[in-house]
């Protein structure tokens, strides 16, 4: 057996997402005082209720007029349908946060996931520029020998056409609680190039306060603040100064269970992409990379195979471009139709 082809079977191995108290679940019926659902991948009557609202089927592609972006409603392993997503147009970014962690690796093997990975990482070369980058996202089980990623790096040995860059480590500010371990609270973050693609150095927010490091430049002496470009120290690839999404933030989108703080997502497109250039994103989920592109003047084609994940990344953009809302914080975007309350109304765009 193949790997699963609905998300609603698939788990990324993350804490499940917040559930305030004020949205009960009882069926399909909500108690929203809050306007919060739980994750949908998680609640087949909820995810059902909400399916009749989804403006996409399999198969389909919705192009925005507007700027260009594309949503598709198919699998990131058909390389057929991603190839008709794209055009004749090839990729200067890929940034790819597949399901790292499997409800089926009870029933498949681990090798059965990565040649899944195989497929799409083959698809995402293929259809990329022959001067572009890949970040791909992915977890270790730290109880079942840090499967995948061992297996998903050697993997990505045999793309010659791919060299490696650097593994980046976001720090959650909060992780799984243990009393017999090291707190979990590391996302990784693989870099790879094909050719000689464009690279803008990043900085942080967190000012420099260190002098040091001094240096003979042109025969003068020197310390690293006399030297540097910026007041702020750059990120390197250990990031602490990103905020995991969570309930409180206006970012947050109630329903998803693998969504990355938009922050992070910018970070990548602005150091590796060009305005007005190409970002393909295959797993779309929440909608962040086609946000990210959006505010940066990058052209994003995503994908998720849910058509309820399609919805959710066309009524993201919606929200942002009516209201300038980065996500709905402890409201949801089916929340009209869940609730039928009146206020924080979405109207829709004329995007079609």
């Amino acid at each position: 057996m193949g790997i699963p082809r609905s998300r609603r079977q698939q788990s990324r191995g993350k804490p499940t997402h917040q559930h305030r108290p004020g949205g009960v679940v009882r069926g399909t019926m909500l108690d929203m005082k809050n306007h919060t659902i739980p994750r949908l991948d998680n609640n087949e009557d909820l995810r059902e209720s909400v399916l009749p609202h989804c403006r996409l089927s399999p198969g389909e592609i919705w192009t925005d007029p507007k700027r260009g972006h594309k949503i598709a409603c198919i699998d990131a392993a058909n390389a057929q349908d991603i190839q008709a997503m794209l055009g004749p147009e090839k990729a200067i970014l890929a940034i790819h946060d597949p399901p790292y962690n499997l409800v089926a690796f009870e029933r498949r093997s681990v090798q059965e996931y990565i040649e899944w990975c195989r497929a799409w990482i083959g698809t995402t070369i293929a259809l990329s520029a022959p001067n572009s980058s890949l970040y791909v996202w992915l977890g270790a089980d730290q109880d079942e020998g840090f499967q995948p990623l061992p297996e998903f790096m050697i993997m990505m040995r045999g793309f010659k056409e791919l060299r490696s860059r650097s593994l980046i480590t976001m720090r959650n500010q909060r992780g799984y609680g243990t009393q017999k371990n090291w707190m979990a609270i590391r996302q990784e973050c693989l870099y790879y190039v094909k050719g000689d693609p464009p690279f803008t150095v990043q900085y942080t927010d967190i000012p420099k306060i260190l002098r040091g490091y001094y240096k003979d430049v042109n025969g003068t002496r020197t310390e690293n603040m006399e030297r540097s470009k910026s007041e702020n120290i750059r990120p390197g690839n250990v990031w602490v100064d990103i905020q995991q999404v969570f309930y409180r933030m206006e970012e947050n989108v109630n329903g998803c269970y693998a969504q990355k703080p938009l922050k992070s997502i910018e970070r990548l497109v602005s150091a590796s992409a060009n305005a007005k250039d190409l970002v393909v994103d295959f797993f779309g989920h929440s909608g962040t990379t086609l946000l990210a592109a959006e505010q940066l003047d990058r052209k994003c084609f995503t994908c998720d195979i849910d058509p309820v994940y399609c919805e959710i990344m066309i009524r993201r953009l919606e929200r942002f471009r009516t209201y300038g809302k980065l996500g709905w914080q402890n409201g949801n975007p089916f929340q009209q139709e869940l609730s039928g309350i009146d206020g924080d109304e979405q109207p829709q765009l004329e995007l079609w």
